[in-house]
């Protein structure tokens, strides 16, 4: 194998990719690699996968998909996260007799 050939084509490869994160799709490969799955990387991963033949660019519209899919599910982690935290309030102790206080004057009085 001509190395000089093969990192050339990894940089010729890499100058055909315009977009910052690429998103490929993996080709099946001879041990046991499944196809079809798709993965944002950078574009210097994407051109080496592409000439290695793990993978191929994903067709515009799959992107979008992946992109949309991820960011729903990015909103959707951070609405759980936020849902599990707990506030809490700390209060003097003269704040919290003074509220007792005025709760026990309510049910007298009613």
């Amino acid at each position: 194998m001509d190395l000089r050939m093969y990192y050339q084509k990894i940089r010729d490869t890499q100058a055909k990719i315009g977009d910052p994160f690429p998103v490929v799709e993996s080709l099946e490969t001879p041990d046991g690699g499944p196809a079809g799955r798709l993965t944002e990387v950078t574009p210097e991963l994407a051109a080496k996968l592409i000439v290695e033949g793990g993978a191929r660019l994903a067709k515009e519209a799959d992107a979008a998909a992946f992109r949309e899919a991820r960011a729903k599910a990015k909103q959707a982690a951070e609405e759980a996260m936020a849902a599990a935290k707990v506030q809490m309030t700390f209060l003097p102790m003269a704040e919290w007799n003074r509220i007792q206080d005025a709760g026990k004057r309510a049910k007298s009085q009613a």
